[in-house]
């Protein structure tokens, strides 16, 4: 863990529904406002020394940040709301924060001009592609979505 920025143990909150009911880990203001990407820092998480998963920050609406527990992550860690859980962030390497596609990666290197396009998109932008296109089992479909997908992004 030679990028280890944070470690803590806090006990499993939830925001009310109107703030998303997203279960969550709190990051305090002073930590994210000394890293060099600040709030759009990206993030490897290690939950009770075991679940990993990549992340980012959402405000928290008192001035600091939190990372959302989903569902999936909280059963795979076997943890629920009002638990103890410990848990560590490292700077997540890859700038993204997420895995390009191998089918992506060669759609990007075949069009020259969808390239272009791509690498004009925020991260955000870039990763809700990703993400997209993950969602699709259709290999043919996933390389017709991708395209529609960036072009519009671009746009």
């Amino acid at each position: 863990m030679h990028n280890l920025i944070f470690n803590d143990t806090q006990i499993v909150a939830q925001l009310d529904a109107r703030q998303g009911g997203y279960c969550y880990l709190e990051i305090p203001a002073s930590l994210i406002n000394s890293l060099e990407k600040g709030r759009k820092s990206r993030f490897i998480c290690t939950l009770n020394d075991s679940v990993k998963f990549q992340c980012g920050l959402s405000h928290l609406g008192n001035g600091n940040f939190f990372i959302i527990l989903s569902k999936d992550r909280r059963k795979q860690a076997n943890i629920e709301i009002g638990d103890r859980v410990s848990f560590h962030l490292c700077i997540d390497p890859n700038p993204l924060g997420v895995a390009i596609p191998e089918m992506l990666e060669v759609l990007l290197s075949q069009d020259n001009g969808l390239n272009a396009m791509w690498n004009e998109l925020t991260d955000g932008k870039k990763r809700s592609v990703i993400y997209a296109v993950n969602r699709i089992k259709n290999v043919d479909l996933q390389v017709r979505r991708s395209i529609e997908l960036i072009q519009k992004a671009h746009s």
